[in-house]
């Protein structure tokens, strides 16, 4: 099934409004609503690929609409060490500043984003029952609680304590929509949701469908959740399944990023260009005078250093903007393919309209977190396995030298540089207990001021508003 036809046919048949109303349960502006819509296997199709279509956002101007994925970088990459704007201008230069207000635009963006995704999902799970078999309903069970869980798992990391629920509520529930559960609370539930996604999901791999959730990317993600919550038994158990799955990393480096649905990738979200329904802008606006900014997550001086130091070929990740000395871009992601072949991209002309897939999650990835998971709360590891991923990786690099032991800044040095610009080093930080005393001497060093406050986004200032004083600030804003 075409997947443009059928989020075609969703917007046409079944619209959401995400503005005047809370995210959880936005109210339909079609007189069409799910409680008529599914009624077979086929329809229920439709709300599946629509949750995935809520990830990759709507690629406008508008600062109403949705955009997704499309601008998580800037509310996790540019908090870090690793990215920030060219000029140190606009909205954007509060998260490299750590001076985000609670009526940041695209907070608010982000925020409701994901939890119309949530929404989304949640309608999917409510209608299960009108699938036309129980394997048809199972998948789509799996795929659905695999999608709340990544939603849920970025929301908590970045806001703490989030409103929670795992149903469509009405519009009118503000007692559920505003009130904000515990950290444990919403892990709960992650946890839970990942767990079902493992036993409910296809485990074959084929390439075709990384855009969808399989059980390796519920036993990728779960591990990741494991190792933000300290349960590292957990965690190794998760990654060496995915280990015995299939995936193997791409010899080249680059062709990671640019021959798309390769061997690597175990989850990603998937864009074609030259088509505003269908494409991305955000590798355009990582680009000077090509996006609809001066230049944004542009690479720091401090990251350029690891990746030369550490990187091996991985430096390749950045390149000195053409048309200003000193100052860096991420090379990653160019639009119109300029430093890659076009295997699996559909470029354009206009480069705001990009087809490159965003990578969510990969198998370096999970070598690296199988490494983490075995070291736990240890300073060093030379445990065979930990050393074999660790070494599995390096090599990939042409940093052949054999690995006699990983420390625990080695470890974050390789995350740091293999994983550059996927919006992983914030997260990474702050799992190994490493954030404050990183960003604090990060922000002295480039004149910034850095609290442990920072480390949470505040909660959009409208919905403070709209939850007439149930809903609280986060510390510090």
């Amino acid at each position: 099934m075409n997947k443009n036809i059928i989020i075609v046919m969703i917007a046409a048949v079944f619209m959401l409004s995400s503005c005047g109303e809370d995210f959880l349960s936005p109210a339909p502006i079609s007189s069409i609503g799910s409680e008529t819509y599914y009624t077979n296997s086929t329809e229920i199709e439709t709300g599946v690929v629509n949750m995935y279509d809520g990830i990759k956002g709507v690629n406008s101007t508008s600062s109403n609409d949705n955009h997704g994925i499309q601008v998580e970088f800037q509310v996790t990459e540019m908090r870090s060490d690793n990215t920030m704007t060219k000029s140190s201008e606009g909205e954007q230069a509060q998260f490299e500043q750590f001076a985000v207000q609670p009526t940041n635009g695209v907070v608010a963006d982000y925020y409701r984003s994901f939890y119309n995704v949530i929404y989304r999902a949640n309608v999917v799970l409510e209608n299960l029952g009108a699938a036309d078999n129980q394997a048809d309903a199972n998948q789509f069970e799996g795929e659905a609680k695999f999608v709340r869980a990544y939603a849920y798992f970025n929301l908590v990391r970045l806001f703490g304590p989030i409103p929670l629920t795992d149903k469509v509520i009405a519009p009118t529930d503000a007692a559920t929509a505003y009130d904000r559960k515990s950290v444990d609370e919403v892990y709960q539930l992650i946890i839970s949701d990942l767990l079902a996604a493992e036993a409910q999901l296809g485990a074959t791999i084929d390439n075709a469908f990384v855009g969808r959730a399989s059980t390796a990317a519920a036993q990728a993600l779960l591990a990741k959740v494991y190792l933000t919550r300290g349960m590292y038994t957990e965690a190794r158990a998760m990654c060496e399944k995915v280990m015995a799955s299939g995936y193997s990393l791409e010899p080249n480096f680059d062709d990671v990023f640019y021959s798309e649905r390769n061997n690597e990738i175990i989850f990603a979200i998937e864009y074609k260009g030259g088509n505003a329904a269908t494409s991305q802008n955000f590798s355009a606006e990582w680009m000077n005078a090509v996006g609809r900014t001066s230049g944004i997550n542009y690479v720091t001086p401090e990251a350029t250093v690891a990746l030369d130091n550490f990187g091996g070929t991985r430096s390749a990740s950045y390149r000195e903007d053409p048309g200003q000395a000193g100052k860096f871009q991420v090379t990653k992601y160019f639009p119109n393919g300029e430093d890659g072949g076009s295997n699996g991209i559909t470029f354009s002309n206009d480069p705001t309209t990009a087809g490159n897939d965003w990578i969510i999650l990969r198998y370096a990835d999970v070598l690296l977190m199988h490494v983490e998971s075995i070291m736990g709360t240890d300073p060093v590891t030379g445990d065979a396995a930990a050393l074999a991923s660790f070494q599995e990786v390096r090599d990939r690099a042409g940093l052949t030298t054999a690995v006699v032991g990983v420390t625990k800044q080695e470890l974050m040095d390789e995350r740091r540089v293999e994983l550059a610009f996927e919006n992983h080093r914030l997260f990474d930080l702050i799992r190994f207990g490493e954030a404050e005393n990183v960003l604090s001497q990060f922000a002295a060093d480039n004149g910034y001021l850095f609290s442990a406050t920072d480390l949470l986004l505040p909660i959009p200032q409208r919905e403070i508003g709209l939850s007439k004083g149930q809903m609280s600030q986060n510390p510090g804003y």
